[in-house]
Formats: C-alpha cells, sequence, structure tokens
C-alpha cells in the first residue's frame, strides 16, 4: 500500500524553515569585507547541511523546483567548502538572497500553490554562472547541467545499487550469462585509474529515529564516484519481533574515486556518534576480488529470488518513512516542540494528583469529626499539587526569545546598506524563555524600535567620526527574567533624542503647553503618541509618525509597558516590561462597593490612607497628593466603574498607588482583599472589550471579577479628564 506523503508535509515545512533560519544566521558569521577571505569551515558546514536536509526532503515529497534549486546552491557551497571558490560581499548577498528566495517558495507551497519559474530561475541562473566562473578557474566539475530537468532522487538510487543490474527475475538458463556480463562490466570499471576504499557502516538501531537515512549518505557518496553497497542483513529481526523505527541494516561500500579520505568522513560527519565507521584504502587487485564476490552473492539465483540489495534499499527507505511518521504532528494545528523531561515532570505531578485524589476519596467514604485534620492536610496537599501542576503547564508554551531575535541581524544588515550607515547588533539573554502567544505579538514592536534606532539613533560613519566615535554604531538587544516579568531592552549609542525638538514638536501638536515643564520620563512618551514624529524627512523607514503609536498599543494590549531614557550626543535606550504569560497573573482582590476587582501585584507601588492635609484640590475638581515629591492624582473607582461605594470619603477610603507607562495614579477603594493567582479569561471573547480592563477571573466562590488594565485605565482616566498632571 503506497504511504500518503502529504500527512508529513507540516513537519517538513517546519523543519524546512528552521534549516533557513540556521543558513541566514551563519551566512550573516561570515566575513563581509570588500577583499576575498576564506570560509570559515563551521559556519559554511552548517549553511550546507541545512540546504542539503532541505534538498533532500524537497526531492522526497517531490516539490521539485525546491529540489534542483537548492541543489544547485548547494553545489556551489560544496565548491565553498573545498576552498575553490572565496567568500566576498556579492556571493554572500547572493546566497542571502537565496534563502529568501527559498523561504518564499516554500511559503507557496505550503499554501497548496506552485511556484512560479519567474521567482526563482534568474537566481538559479546566478548561482549556475558563478559554478561556471570558479569550476572554470580551477578546472573542475560542478557537477550540474546548465538547465537540470526534474530530479527526485530516483536515478541516483539506481546508480547507487549497481551490484546485481536491474532487480529481474530470471530462469536457469540465462542466470549463467547474467553472472559474467555483471563481472565482466565490474572488472572493467575497476580498470578505471583512482583510488579504491573499502568502507565499513554499521549504524546504531536508533540512527532513524534521529532523522538521519543511510540512502542518502550513499548517494552523496555515489557522487564522488563509483559505489557499489553491499547489506548486510544478519541482524534482521522477524517480522513479528520488528521494530519498525530501528535500522538493523549493516553496509560495506566499495568507492572507486579520485577524493581523500576527509572528504568521505564528512559524509558520515552527521552521526558519527551514532555508528561504527571504518575507511580503508586499498589496492586494486583486493578492491576488485570483493567487487566480484559482491555480484557473486547479489546476482539472481534460478529460484528467481530478488537482489537482495535492491530489497535492503527499500527497506531502508520504508523504516526511514515509518521513522519521519512518528515527528509528524497533527494536520491544520499549531505546534510546540517540547522536551521530553518537562512532559516526565507532568506525568509525575497527575501521579502525585491521583494519590491525593484517592486519599481524599477515603476521607470521605467514611467521614468523621476526627479525620478533620486529615482532611485539612489532604486539602493542603492538593492546592501545592495543583499550583505545582499549573506552573509546568505554562512552562510547555515557554520558548527561548531567539525565536524572535534572530530574524534582527539580518534586518540590520540589510538597513545599514539602505540607509548608507555601518551598523553592528549585538544578542544577549537570547535564550530566555516567554509564553508562545507573547513571542508571536512582540515581534512587529521590536522590528519598530530596531528600525528606528537605525534610522533617527545611528548617525552616518562620516558624523560619527566627526564626534569622536567609532564609525560603525552598535545597537544591543538583550532579554531578562524580573519577577514575574520578561525585560526586553533595546539601546544604541547615536545621537540620542533631542529633549528641545521633542517639546517643540509636542507643543505644535498640542499634546503639551509651552511654558509646561513635565520630567524627562513623561516627555520622552510623548513619541509614542499617533502622529508625532521628529524626522526631518520622510523615508521608507520611518518618519510619518506611525508606528511609534501602534508599538505603545501593542505592548499595553499584551499587559505590558515600555520606557524611553536618553542622553543627547550618547545614545537611547528603551526598555519593555511584561508578563511571562498571558494566561495566569498574581492579583490583589479589591473591594468596591459590593464588587470586587482583581489588580495586578507588579502594577502596584504600594497602598496607604490619607490624611486631609495630604490632599491638594487641583483645576477640574480633581484632586492629587504628594508621594515623595511627586504629586499623584486620586481616581475614585466607584464613579469609573458606577458602583455605589462604602465610602466616599477620600480619608475613609484606601488608596493603592499603581504605576503604568510610566505615570502613577492613586485608586480610591473601599477594602483591600487577599492576593491569589488567577487564570484571565478574555472579555473580548466571552463580552466586549472594555477600556481599562484586561479581563476577568472567575473567584472560588463562583463570582465573576473584573481585572484593571493599570496602562489603560490611566490613558483613558487621562484622556477622559484630560488631566496634565499624567502625561498622555
Amino acid at each position: 500500500m503506497a504511504i500518503d506523503l502529504s500527512q508529513f508535509h507540516d513537519v517538513f515545512f517546519e523543519e524546512s524553515f528552521e534549516s533557513l533560519d540556521i543558513m541566514e544566521q551563519n551566512l550573516l558569521q561570515l566575513p563581509t569585507e570588500s577583499d576575498t577571505h576564506p570560509v570559515e569551515p563551521d559556519s559554511l558546514n552548517s549553511i550546507f547541511r541545512a540546504a542539503h536536509s532541505i534538498k533532500g526532503g524537497s526531492a522526497t515529497f517531490k516539490f521539485d523546483s525546491v529540489a534542483n534549486f537548492t541543489h544547485t546552491l548547494e553545489t556551489l557551497l560544496d565548491e565553498m567548502r573545498s576552498g575553490r571558490c572565496q567568500l566576498n560581499p556579492e556571493i554572500t548577498n547572493t546566497l542571502l538572497q537565496s534563502v529568501d528566495c527559498l523561504r518564499e517558495m516554500l511559503t507557496i507551497l505550503q499554501n497548496n500553490k506552485t511556484p512560479d519559474e519567474s521567482l526563482y530561475r534568474p537566481l538559479n541562473d546566478e548561482l549556475s554562472q558563478l559554478l561556471k566562473i570558479y569550476t572554470s578557474e580551477t578546472g573542475t566539475s560542478a557537477g550540474i547541467e546548465p538547465d537540470s530537468g526534474t530530479d527526485t532522487g530516483t536515478d541516483s538510487d539506481k546508480d547507487i545499487i549497481n551490484a546485481g543490474q536491474s532487480n529481474r527475475e530470471q530462469t536457469s538458463e540465462n542466470t549463467t550469462s547474467l553472472k559474467q556480463n555483471n563481472i565482466q562490466n565490474l572488472s572493467q570499471n575497476a580498470q578505471i585509474s583512482g583510488q579504491y576504499w573499502v568502507i565499513t557502516f554499521k549504524p546504531q538501531p536508533q540512527i532513524l529515529r534521529t532523522g538521519n537515512e543511510p540512502l542518502r549518505m550513499f548517494r552523496e557518496l555515489a557522487e564522488l564516484g563509483e559505489l557499489t553497497v553491499e547489506a548486510n542483513t544478519d541482524s534482521v529481526v522477524t517480522l513479528n519481533c520488528l521494530e519498525p523505527e530501528e535500522c538493523l541494516l549493516q553496509w560495506t561500500l566499495l568507492l572507486q574515486a579520485n577524493t581523500e579520505e576527509y572528504m568521505i568522513e564528512e559524509v558520515f560527519e552527521w552521526v558519527m556518534d551514532e555508528c561504527e565507521l571504518s575507511i580503508e584504502s586499498v589496492a586494486e587487485q583486493v578492491f576488485s576480488e570483493r567487487l566480484l564476490s559482491i555480484v557473486k552473492q547479489s546476482t539472481v539465483e534460478p529460484s528467481g529470488s530478488r537482489n537482495p540489495l535492491i530489497h535492503s534499499a527499500q527497506q531502508l527507505t520504508q523504516k526511514s518513512d515509518k521513522a519521519k511518521a512518528t515527528k509528524a504532528s497533527s494536520q491544520n494545528s499549531p505546534s510546540i516542540r517540547v522536551n521530553t523531561e518537562k512532559v516526565d515532570t507532568l506525568i509525575n505531578l497527575v501521579g502525585e494528583l491521583i494519590i491525593t485524589q484517592s486519599m481524599l476519596g477515603e476521607i470521605g467514604e467514611d467521614f468523621s469529626i476526627n479525620k478533620l485534620e486529615k482532611l485539612k492536610d489532604g486539602l493542603s496537599q492538593l492546592e501545592s499539587n495543583t499550583r505545582e501542576l499549573q506552573e509546568h503547564v505554562l512552562q510547555i508554551r515557554m520558548l527561548p526569545i531567539s525565536f524572535v531575535f534572530n530574524r534582527f541581524p539580518r534586518m540590520v544588515r540589510d538597513l545599514s546598506v539602505q540607509l548608507e550607515k555601518k551598523v553592528t547588533i549585538n544578542i544577549t539573554g537570547e535564550t530566555t524563555e516567554l509564553d508562545k502567544t507573547l513571542m508571536e505579538q512582540i515581534g512587529d514592536p521590536l522590528v519598530h524600535l530596531i528600525r528606528n534606532a537605525m534610522d533617527h539613533g545611528i548617525e552616518l560613519p562620516e558624523q560619527r567620526l566627526n564626534q569622536g566615535k567609532p564609525e560603525t554604531g552598535v545597537i544591543n538587544l538583550s532579554a531578562y527574567h524580573q519577577g514575574g516579568h520578561i525585560v526586553i531592552e533595546i539601546n544604541d549609542d547615536g545621537a540620542g533624542i533631542n529633549r528641545e525638538k521633542v517639546k517643540q514638536r509636542a507643543v505644535q501638536n498640542g499634546l503639551i503647553s509651552a511654558d509646561s515643564e513635565i520630567p524627562e520620563e513623561q516627555l520622552y512618551a510623548l513619541i509614542f503618541e499617533p502622529g508625532f514624529s521628529t524626522a526631518e524627512t520622510i523615508s521608507d523607514v520611518s518618519g510619518r509618525g506611525v508606528g511609534m503609536d501602534v508599538v505603545k498599543r501593542n505592548i499595553a494590549a499584551l499587559g505590558g509597558t515600555i520606557q524611553v531614557s536618553s542622553t543627547e550626543g550618547s545614545g537611547s535606550s528603551i526598555t519593555i516590561h511584561m508578563p511571562l504569560t498571558l494566561a495566569i497573573l498574581d492579583g490583589q482582590l479589591i473591594q468596591v462597593g459590593d464588587q470586587t476587582y482583581i489588580i495586578p501585584l507588579t502594577s502596584i507601588v504600594e497602598s496607604l490612607q490619607l490624611k486631609a492635609k495630604d490632599i491638594i484640590s487641583v483645576a477640574g475638581n480633581n484632586q492629587v497628593f504628594l508621594l515623595r515629591d511627586e504629586h499623584v492624582p486620586i481616581v475614585r473607582l466607584y464613579q469609573s466603574f458606577n458602583v455605589m461605594p462604602k465610602q466616599k470619603q477620600i480619608t475613609d477610603a484606601t488608596i493603592i498607588v499603581v504605576e503604568g507607562a510610566g505615570n502613577k495614579v492613586g485608586l480610591m477603594v473601599d477594602e483591600l482583599l487577599s492576593q491569589q493567582q488567577v487564570v484571565i479569561k478574555s472579555l473580548e471573547s466571552n463580552f466586549i472589550a472594555l477600556p481599562g480592563l484586561s479581563g476577568a477571573t472567575i473567584l472560588g466562590d463562583g463570582t465573576v471579577a473584573l481585572i484593571i488594565d493599570v496602562v489603560g485605565f490611566i490613558h483613558h482616566y487621562s484622556r477622559k479628564t484630560k488631566n496634565r498632571v499624567i502625561a498622555a
């Protein structure tokens, strides 16, 4: 029965896009100076392996356009690995364009469409032209045709298994003739000049589970010269004992080729730790004797039995397909790769829960007052197990932020060329983990911030030299955990923010009055207002006053805050604080009238009670109080939420000072209740989105409590009251 390969497409595309990321990251690490440099072996080997994986997978799934294009790319990379082609900026740019082209082709195929030839043909021709240049200089053959047709690997399979010609049944009268023809042909091949290699390859049984297919390695060996393969089936078990994910075959490979031992080793470099490998250079006579021995064993016998070598290759292909099947995820659903240790921990915790449940069940069957202490202990254990399980379940969704950060070296490189600037980016903390949902939404805001840093912050090389700076600007991108938050910092050593220019533009936009004096932090926060820009000219990168307001809005939607600091002439720093997950938060329960609300603990500065002398009345019936030389507005929550309070006098109520987006307000509430961890339910999905509220949760008594979005609430309050004590 034919295997439906389409069930493995999701895995192929996921792994191919990962391979493209590897190629891009390593290409960006290669030298880019105008003079030529030797290629870095480790980086280039990683690029080659990634391209090789994409080529093999696309050929398997009959994605011929990708397979052919990647074959040309792989051949050029092989020329570089051999030292026949040296790196220069033009070749690096072409290779990066090839990565972009492959990513676009794979995206089209992923959407069940066929890439148009015009998408990849010009770049394929450029790669072929580069190959012609370097192979003509060295007098070698690149191993590709000028206009290669469809190649799905079928011919390669036939070339590998050449020891018995075709897999045919023969009658007894022509068996002798077939043997003689095979021996004669192989004897003639042995007369060709070259070196003679005997390779013994004994893979460990689990090799297929790691995605390594021996047949593909044999194809690569066949490209070096004449290859003959002998399979050893001594370890193959009976069908009822067969484990389909294990490889039980071993091989002897006879290779006749003008090559070096290290080139043969490179074919097996991925599996060195998963096999026994012997590579021996032998004399021509020894090689011929081994070759004839294989032919005699593999030629079809009068009984009509099939060629065992071909049969073994078919077994290997089937095993590889089954190994791939174990990696396939469910169709049409997002997936997360999870470390098995995390899964094992969850299984253990579920076991603990079952034990606790069993204990409570026994108490409940025959409960008496003298078992009350046991019941309390059991409930306490249940709470502990549940919290621990909850924490580890959340860890399943946590991914390293490198999934986002890895896109920026390429972006900085391309923008440097576009803006005619010299800029490098340093990334730290890329292993810091973040919730997958947040990961998917933080990428675009970071793109805007880094583009802004390059366009507005980093100066042109000549300007930097005139200021005594290195001509190459630096952007630092870092991430780290702080409490229950993740902190992302972007800083540069550019020109910094011109305070007077920001103030002038803010006055023009009506955001502040000309004679107002506001703290520097609040002034810089104005750059996130819609339509705000200090750029003199509009470019393709920035200057229209859009983007930064979207950045602030998107980060606020994630429950985060953003702060700006700058020193004119030295650079700027932007700091983003976000929760690690949007699913759960630690909250402070408060009471206003007969309603319960929740404030995120991370937003609370302190709580206090005010005396009459502490309260200052300002214009518009607003009131503030002085907190460590800072005027903090007082917000009556009962008015904002239209609730009848228990306490209408400020001096009788409790004030909770909260901070968001660099601003503080004092929330007037009736009473502080307990602190607890709550599960966030979306208001937008279950009701409607409301300003100043980030969601809701269900409390232990079954009632619903609304969760206050501090940043959104302050922003809404500021606009509603036009209170200029709070920066908009």
